[in-house]
């Protein structure tokens, strides 16, 4: 498993699940979809259409919430919002230099230097960018 995969499933609480350990995540914020608008609009073309089919399928989770939540309940988060290490350390995962090297492959970040500001912020946002491809429902605040 990738540590992008990690950080999502963190996120859209899988890894509680999964454990079954009997400290269960915050309940993500799932936005069910609104019904389709009347026939006059026409449908998206697929090449208009930003999400995968795979994110199109999946509930819609508010990141921002489930991380506030998060950091609410362990008494602060850092600054989760533009720090990949802080991120990765609410999430209770590894936030060493060899894992950010190994997340910035994965996620094809080659911004600066290895552990550096700028391919740490790189980094921050390629995660808030993929997990708004999969079904995360990202604020600008986390994005930036």
């Amino acid at each position: 498993m990738g540590i992008f995969s990690k950080i999502r499933d963190k996120i859209f609480g899988h890894d509680d699940q999964k454990a079954g350990n009997g400290t269960p995540a915050p309940a993500p914020n799932v936005q069910t979809a609104s019904p389709p608008p009347p026939a006059t609009t026409p449908p998206a073309s697929p090449a208009t259409a930003t999400a995968s089919p795979e994110a199109a399928s999946l509930p819609q989770v508010d990141v921002g919430a489930v991380l506030s939540a998060m950091a609410d309940a362990k008494g602060g988060g850092g600054n989760y919002q533009s720090s990949i290490v802080d991120l990765l350390k609410l999430l209770d995962l590894d936030s060493s230099l060899a894992a950010r090297k190994a997340l910035a492959e994965e996620l094809a970040v080659h911004e600066g230097a290895d552990g550096s500001a700028e391919q740490n912020i790189a980094l921050h946002r390629a995660v808030m960018t993929k997990l708004a491809e999969n079904g995360g429902v990202v604020p600008d605040s986390l994005r930036d």
